[in-house]
């Protein structure tokens, strides 16, 4: 009871802070990287933390053009939970006013402990360690508990806030490693429970979804917080124990970091690093280290945020097209085009940017390449003239659910399938190829409209439930709104697949095909 009466004290000084005024308001962020611990042995240390606070505190300054004076460090003795709560609430709450930025970023253990408010199906909280985390009688004390941060993130309302973490929580590691055996994890972010026993046994994973630190994503994302985490529930985030001891950083933050540049995640080249393409990077770097390191299963990172952020750019772009990113018509028009747009997303407090031709942007919204997996064709070629009559068929290298949407340039999109006419409703078959529409529609397809138009084939290979973003009724008539309707579909699609032994992402491929009407 009195480590409970410590939390809410600690707790009740940050809020108070959080309600007085801001004498000088401005952007604030708060790095907090552990690798060392007053009470924990020696190999439960990690090397990584004190790289990864340089290299974000690098990319703020720079890239994200935060000024030096507006970011705080703590690192090791430094950041005990006293230190940690209180900078959260003078620092980054009382600090800052409705409209500013605020950036938080952790790197170290990621643990769980009992739950003692009664608010967790599992009967466990997330918790992220300190630098004076101690092993209590049957559980740690002085961490940093979700319930902690999500209040406290909940007085950030109407600032941009963007959380990062580079930990893990996983209640399978808990349950099934002790603290010996997870020792000889070299490079492992996660701390087992005080005197955990090991076990050989097949543990079904949680029913819940957690986001790192954040149980409750849908609250605090309707509230305008982007919140990215190393790895998803169940799961272990990872020192990078290729390099040597003092080069050592998180796999997940050197890819974070790296993935702002344009020559690395701007996927569909247009000079712009959306959420969604930063996301997809951070996997596949994450999921290569995985591959090559005996103990890592999966790997997967997750971005929780309202579905308009995905299309959105990571940082301020240039504001004019490039000779290699401009378009047929800037070039008839021989004069640059403003490529991006300012716009405001549901629940977000900053301004966003986004391209302003909304074919080039469904790459920023989906984020991953097209590799050729699913193929799209038109019966006619992809030059059509107007009124000419013409037919779709899509193919997959994997069994799975289609949905087919036509975007034109006016960023107006139609699903084509799903729909009610169609007679085959049953989920593609690898190699098999859909023609839209068959001889069951009694009808055809013709061009209407003119200029640079992009079918975009997704099909998701596990079983899930499309119909609150693809119901069959909208299919063929009804006109959506592109941008929105693709970045709800992705925010899907980014969730944690829970249906199989191992927590993982969900398995889903694309497809495009642009063509032009004349």
């Amino acid at each position: 009871m009195a480590a409970l009466r410590t939390v809410a004290g600690l707790l009740g000084a940050s809020l108070l802070l959080a309600q007085s005024p801001a004498a000088n308001a401005e952007d604030r962020a708060l790095l907090v990287g552990i690798g060392s611990y007053e009470n924990l042995p020696e190999d439960m240390y990690l090397h990584g933390p004190k790289n990864d606070v340089k290299a974000i505190e690098g990319l703020l300054t720079g890239t994200l053009s935060f000024k030096p004076q507006a970011i705080r460090v703590l690192t090791d003795g430094k950041a005990s939970r006293e230190a940690i709560l209180s900078s959260v609430g003078e620092w980054l709450i009382a600090g800052t006013v409705p409209g500013d930025r605020i950036y938080f970023y952790f790197s170290g253990h990621g643990l769980q402990v009992k739950d003692v408010s009664k608010d967790e199906e599992d009967g466990m909280d997330e918790a992220l360690s300190t630098y004076d985390i101690k092993a209590g009688e049957a559980d740690w004390t002085n961490v940093i508990l979700d319930d902690d941060l999500e209040a406290l993130l909940e007085k950030m309302k109407g600032r941009a806030v963007t959380l990062v973490i580079d930990a893990c929580h996983s209640g399978t590691i808990s349950r099934a490693l002790s603290a010996e055996k997870l020792s000889g994890m070299s490079g492992a972010r996660y701390l087992p429970r005080p005197f955990a026993q090991a076990s050989e046994d097949k543990v079904t994973r949680g029913l819940r979804i957690d986001l790192g630190v954040v149980d409750k994503p849908a609250e605090l994302t309707a509230a305008g917080v982007t919140a990215w985490s190393a790895a998803a529930p169940y799961q272990v985030a990872w020192d990078d124990v290729r390099l040597p001891i003092e080069d050592r950083h998180g796999v997940f933050t050197s890819a974070y970091v790296a993935g702002y540049k344009p020559s690395e995640a701007d996927g569909n080249a247009n000079g712009l690093v959306s959420n969604a393409e930063l996301f997809q990077y951070v996997t596949t770097k994450s999921k290569e280290y995985c591959s090559a390191q005996e103990n890592c299963e999966n790997l997967d990172p997750q971005l929780e945020s309202v579905p308009g952020v995905l299309g959105t750019s990571v940082a301020k772009p240039e504001p004019y097209r490039t000779e290699q990113t401009a378009t047929a018509t800037d070039q008839q028009q021989g004069k640059p085009e403003p490529m991006y747009q300012e716009t405001k997303v549901d629940a977000a407090a900053a301004t966003a940017y986004v391209d302003a031709n909304p074919v080039a942007a469904i790459g920023d919204i989906i984020g991953k390449a097209d590799t050729g997996e699913v193929t799209v064709s038109l019966d006619t070629g992809a030059a059509l003239k107007r009124g000419q009559p013409f037919k779709i068929s899509v193919t997959s290298k994997y069994d799975g659910h289609l949905i087919l949407l036509d975007v034109s340039g006016k960023g107006v999109a139609t699903q084509i399938f799903p729909n009610e006419m169609a007679q085959k409703i049953t989920p593609l078959s690898a190699g098999s190829t859909l023609t839209i529409p068959d001889d069951y529609y009694g009808f055809d397809f013709e061009a209407d409209g003119s200029g640079e138009n992009m079918l975009v084939a997704i099909v998701v290979s596990d079983d899930l439930d499309l119909q609150d973003v693809a119901p069959a009724a909208q299919g063929l008539n009804t006109e959506l709104d592109a941008r929105k309707r693709l970045s709800e579909i992705v925010a899907k699609l980014g969730k944690t697949w829970t249906g199989d032994t191992e927590n993982r992402g969900l398995r889903w491929s694309l497809g495009t095909l642009k063509y032009t009407i004349e």
